[in-house]
């Protein structure tokens, strides 16, 4: 159960900060609520999975994978530049998550 608290945590983050793209400094109100809604309820459901999670691996997990979605989604849809500088930054983001997750289960 952990994990999918993990996932939705992870959905809700990325929500919140595309939201975030959209309210032009907090000067668009429902994308501004989107924005404080989504990153209330992403900690809370990673709070939820810290419950039998550790923090390092659980942190880890949806701050790689939010960052790597975000700048995926930018690419994709909001027009920002695609890099072999950027793609392979996501690759290291990805592995190093791979690394600490490793590295914790073999400890």
């Amino acid at each position: 159960m952990a994990y999918a608290y993990l996932a939705a945590a992870i959905v809700t983050e990325v929500a919140a900060t595309t939201a975030l793209k959209f309210s032009e400094g907090f000067t668009r109100v429902w994308p501004a609520v989107g924005t404080a809604v989504g990153y209330i309820l992403s900690f809370i459901l990673l709070g939820l999975a810290l419950k039998t999670m550790s923090v390092g691996t659980a942190y880890a997990i949806w701050s790689a994978v939010g960052t790597a979605l975000i700048a995926a989604i930018g690419m994709i849809f909001l027009g920002e530049s695609v890099t072999m500088a950027r793609i392979g930054g996501i690759l290291l983001v990805i592995v190093g998550v791979v690394v600490l997750n490793l590295s914790e289960t073999h400890s």
